[in-house]
């Protein structure tokens, strides 16, 4: 019997989300002493890249390399690893919540006839049965749900869990699965990527500007304090709204909600529909002139001052440590 963990990849690296999955599916593992932890990737990427999934706690991967699961057709990935479930004799299915692994569970539960939970924050209480810990209301409160399901599907939260890496190297097998036509009935004609060195929902770090950055001319700003940190560009709603920014830059309820390690809020007052969408962060520091911008209240660290002196002194700061 073992974990199985669902991992996604992109541009031949495995996603870090699904790391994370990995590293929880480990820690459960070793809590349950539900044997070892194994991991299934479809489609095209290289084995030296899964042989890097030990480090965050897998003991193997199996890999279905058929090159028509590349393109995460979404029937045919459930029907792959409903297929590797079983062949590992799995309980337990471990995978990061996100666009794609949210419609793959879904398909998964209805498979396996499994019990599912998405937006997983810890690791299941098993003292008196098993109850999961999930965030709710764009992460304003916790739900605690019980799963009674012998076959059980947890999908991860963003950065809920800390990252396992120091295991070894995990062996890759390769998967021998049956996908029929039916399970590609739909195809993926066109694939359109928000442009950017980083990508908000992937970025572990986000600098994000308001309307207090006066104009989209003083947008450098933002993006050298962002290549400095290796982080993503985000934007507040109104300046979106605006055309200062693309819309895919839009951080907030109505826009992307992002979790990353650290969140820079600059020149925005904080609107509780901008606050939805970022109080998944792991830290938020909000640099804003206006002492009385309700952001300072949910800010782990808040700098009053005005953005064009602060900005630029920081910016440079941070070239000098890293």
């Amino acid at each position: 019997m073992s974990v199985l963990v669902y991992i996604e990849h992109a541009e031949g690296k495995v996603k870090k989300t699904s790391l994370e999955a990995v590293s929880f599916a480990h820690a459960l593992a070793q809590k349950t002493g539900e044997g070892e932890v194994v991991a299934v990737a479809l489609g095209s990427i290289d084995s030296a890249e899964l042989v890097k999934v030990g480090s965050a706690g897998a003991t193997k991967v199996l890999h279905a390399g058929d090159d028509r699961l590349t393109a995460g057709v979404i029937q045919a990935h459930a029907s792959a690893v409903a297929q590797a479930f079983e062949k590992v004799g799995g309980k337990t299915l471990i995978l990061a919540k996100s666009s794609l692994g949210d419609a793959v569970a879904a398909r998964l539960a209805i498979k396996l006839e499994a019990g599912l939970v998405s937006n997983v924050v810890e690791l299941p209480d098993t003292s008196s049965g098993y109850t999961v810990k999930r965030s709710i209301y764009t992460g304003k409160a916790f739900a605690f749900t019980a799963l009674t399901t012998e076959k059980k599907i947890l999908a991860i939260k963003k950065n809920a869990v800390d990252l396992k890496t120091d295991g070894g190297d995990a062996s890759v097998e390769p998967l021998e699965v049956t996908i029929s036509d039916a399970d590609f009935a739909s195809k993926i004609t066109n694939t359109e990527r928000a442009t950017g060195d980083v990508l908000l929902p992937e970025a572990d770090i986000v600098v994000s500007g308001g309307r207090g950055m006066k104009g989209p001319e003083n947008w450098g700003m933002i993006e050298d304090l962002a290549k400095t940190l290796g982080a993503a560009t985000g934007c507040s709603k109104p300046v979106s709204d605006i055309g200062w920014r693309p819309h895919h830059e839009h951080v907030g309820q109505t826009g992307i909600k992002v979790a990353p390690s650290l969140y820079i809020a600059i020149g925005i007052s904080g609107a509780i529909q901008h606050l939805a969408g970022v109080n998944s962060s792991k830290c938020i520091v909000v640099i804003n002139k206006d002492p009385e911008a309700p952001f300072f209240k949910a800010a782990d660290y808040g700098i009053v001052g005005d953005a064009f002196e602060v900005v630029p002194k920081l910016n440079e700061a941070l070239k000098a440590e890293l």
